[in-house]
């Protein structure tokens, strides 16, 4: 069965994506890119490089903008021009929808004009050109995944967050913006990876990974309420009146301020439609209420 080789493979999708590839029967080497002498550790026979490892995007904007490029940038170059000189036949570069947008209008696709506004979106995006650019030889398939916020059992993040402010019966005070964004759930991260190596029909390029519906964050207050056994409140506090707190909060540190006020309640919608038409699939295995609420029970035990 084919070999494969998996970098950061110590974060949350490595830790799910080793299993299920196991599981499916395919053998599944691990490559640390921190050691200095990692190049002479790639398995010769690797057939299907994951490249996971990357610099994560700190919302906290403290970490310093150079290792964004070092990281994410010059490792993934380093890696895919070894593979270019390998026998390996395919390449999965997970970079992140950040790389082309920070906020979206409409619905986001494959295709969009790259506007990455951090570094981290930056470094991304400058790896992608850099694999798209390629003149790959005959026979190899390079994948670029964008990924959009990506959940399941274990994950602490935003939904923890959100899920503990529910859970302690704080009403949630943002009900009259009727966001919608789109996540993705581990398992169906897992299980489009694994149909991508097994379908040779699928071509090289770039595809965005979602779950087939996006949520409205009412939506998600109340299922969490829900998986809680709890009664969700939702506050429809005019939207002036919350704009004005905001505009207060810049200026004597309020807990809520215009940035925040505009993270909490955003659209961003992502199409999964190219992935499912090169798969010929109709639906994603999980639905994305189903994920999120795997997700929220694991929050319980943690």
């Amino acid at each position: 069965m084919n070999k494969i080789t998996i970098t950061g493979f110590s974060g949350f999708v490595g830790q799910n994506l080793i299993p299920y590839l196991e599981k499916e029967a395919y053998t599944v080497d691990t490559l640390s890119l921190r050691k200095q002498e990692w190049k002479q550790e790639i398995p010769t026979d690797t057939v299907v490089f994951i490249h996971l490892a990357g610099k994560a995007h700190d919302t906290s904007n403290t970490s310093n903008a150079e290792e964004y490029f070092t990281v994410n940038r010059d490792k993934t170059m380093e890696l895919f021009d070894l593979f270019l000189n390998s026998s390996a036949k395919d390449f999965f570069y997970f970079s992140s929808v950040k790389a082309v947008a920070d906020t979206v209008e409409g619905v986001l696709v494959e295709d969009v004009v790259p506007q990455p506004l951090t570094p981290y979106g930056q470094s991304k995006n400058e790896a992608e050109q850099y694999l798209l650019k390629a003149q790959l030889p005959e026979g190899k398939r390079v994948f670029i995944i964008r990924p959009c916020m990506i959940h399941g059992p274990g994950n602490k993040g935003n939904l923890n967050l959100l899920y503990k402010v529910v859970e302690k019966g704080i009403p949630w005070p943002l009900a009259s913006f009727e966001n919608h964004r789109s996540f993705l759930s581990i398992d169906n991260l897992c299980y489009l990876v694994e149909g991508m190596i097994k379908n040779q029909s699928v071509a090289s390029g770039v595809y965005n990974f979602a779950d087939d519906k996006a949520l409205s964050t009412n939506e998600l207050v109340s299922l969490i309420a829900n998986v809680s056994n709890r009664k969700p409140k939702l506050w429809y506090i005019p939207k002036g009146f919350m704009n004005t707190v905001a505009t207060i909060g810049d200026k004597i540190k309020l807990p809520l301020n215009s940035e925040r006020l505009k993270k909490l309640t955003e659209n961003y919608v992502v199409s999964n439609h190219k992935i499912k038409e090169a798969l010929q699939i109709q639906h994603l295995p999980i639905s994305a209420e189903e994920g999120l609420r795997r997700t929220i029970q694991s929050f319980s035990k943690l």
